[in-house]
């Protein structure tokens, strides 16, 4: 049975009331880390299919010039000395996700706390995060910008939703 115009919307799963102060871009870093451990490139190829199924608008470079999309192979296998690959992402027109090939046993990008303001663009980084965790069966954590010790936001599998995961310490 599908919904029909009328029904009222999916609840978001996190109010932005309730992680506003995670988001707040004036708190430190403004490009919170995605970092998703334990991948192969046949997982980097799943999120570059799922970034065509879904329509993402994406740009694909090396250095300053913009390329066709690769195979995760193919990037994965460049030499040593090659300038990194950036592959940008926009799940939606205001929110852009920037993924760096470092390394198949780890996909990470970031994204721009500046960009991500509001009940709408949280609903699409959820909804972002949400679509990659499924794909890969694996939790997609974010991190501070430039940390990695305690993730403070995430998709959990086991929950099938994004979570926060970091509360403050007492003091």
């Amino acid at each position: 049975m599908t919904a029909g115009p009328d029904a009222p919307a999916p609840a978001p799963e996190l109010l932005w009331e309730d992680v506003a102060w995670l988001l707040d871009p004036s708190g430190g870093g403004t490009l919170p880390d995605v970092y998703i451990a334990d991948t192969t490139a046949a997982d980097w190829q799943a999120v570059l299919d799922l970034v065509v199924e879904r329509g993402w608008s994406y740009e694909y470079s090396e250095g300053s010039s913009v390329l066709p999309l690769p195979g995760a192979a193919a990037v994965l296998s460049r030499p040593a000395d090659a300038e990194c690959p950036n592959l940008r992402v926009w799940p939606a027109a205001e929110v852009c996700a920037i993924f760096r090939f470092l390394a198949d046993e780890q996909i990470d990008f970031d994204v721009s706390l500046w960009e991500l303001q509001g009940q709408e663009r949280l609903d699409v980084l959820c909804g972002f995060l949400t679509a990659i965790g499924r794909r890969l069966g694996k939790p997609v954590p974010l991190y501070f910008e430039g940390t990695t010790r305690a993730p403070f936001l995430g998709y959990e599998p086991d929950a099938d939703r994004v979570r926060v995961l970091w509360t403050p310490p007492e003091g």
